[in-house]
């Protein structure tokens, strides 16, 4: 998904393959997903979007001290949904640590592995010969 602080970008969906950089999108003070090829789109990542990172994942701690984590993997999760004006965005490390989205520091290159299974309703399909339900009529 997209933060709630992000109403006023335009976004898109992820893509299975491509490569992303993190960025702060223009008139926000938010932090997300950019194609190089257009930095002002957000890119829009489901939860369970698993991606690897070129390198180990920085991100920003309390005040102006820049943390790195021991890790280049992580998916995409989300806390907090019940506070709507609050950023809900994180990525889930394999130890099951987190940190925000919007917290991750700007240039980093990151790869989506894999989109999560996205439930798609199947249409039934129809037997021929097979006799057809009649509607029903009240009178």
């Amino acid at each position: 998904m997209c933060d709630y602080s992000l109403h006023a970008v335009a976004t898109r969906p992820a893509k299975a393959g491509e490569t992303l950089i993190t960025t702060t999108f223009r008139g926000t003070s938010t932090k997300g997903f950019a194609s190089e090829a257009e930095p002002e789109v957000a890119v829009c990542l489901l939860p369970g979007t698993e991606l690897a990172f070129a390198d180990n994942v920085k991100y920003d701690s309390r005040w102006f001290w820049t943390r790195k984590s021991a890790f280049r993997v992580g998916k995409l999760g989300e806390i907090d949904r019940h506070l709507p004006d609050r950023h809900h965005d994180t990525i889930e490390f394999p130890d099951g640590s987190h940190v925000l989205v919007t917290l991750l520091r700007e240039g980093q290159r990151a790869t989506v592995l894999q989109l999560p299974a996205v439930k798609q309703a199947v249409p039934r399909p129809v037997l021929v010969g097979a006799p057809q339900p009649r509607p029903l009529t009240t009178g």
